[in-house]
């Protein structure tokens, strides 16, 4: 597995992407508006790591979730509840693949994403 994004909830959009692209030297990779359910920045620094920063009306601003890039969703899935993980979301359909949610001992949720 591998660290692909970090997803922050956020106040402001705005100046969320000034300070992510101004001060820490990220660039806009992507936008999204979602109409009233938000709006979805990708951001892009060094390899291939991203930030996702998101703005909506119900999640309360900080650190959403980690996502990581896995080969076999499934399998993973099952290594890791073997392994005592807490799968709090089984895989599912997405636009780019599946997704599954497991969660650490500190309620972080981890995002598990195999990509087609």
């Amino acid at each position: 597995m591998k660290v692909k994004y970090t997803t922050m909830i956020v106040k402001d959009m705005d100046e969320s992407i000034k300070f992510y692209t101004e001060v820490m030297g990220f660039e806009i990779d992507s936008r999204y508006d979602l109409g009233p359910a938000g709006a979805i920045t990708l951001l892009k620094g060094e390899g291939e790591t991203m930030i996702e920063i998101i703005k909506n009306p119900e999640d309360e601003p900080g650190l959403f979730s980690i996502g990581m890039d896995v080969e076999d969703i499934h399998g993973t899935v099952k290594e890791l509840k073997s392994k005592g993980a807490k799968v709090t979301m089984e895989p599912i359909p997405i636009t780019v693949g599946l997704l599954a949610f497991i969660e650490d001992p500190n309620g972080v949720r981890i995002a598990l994403i195999q990509h087609h």
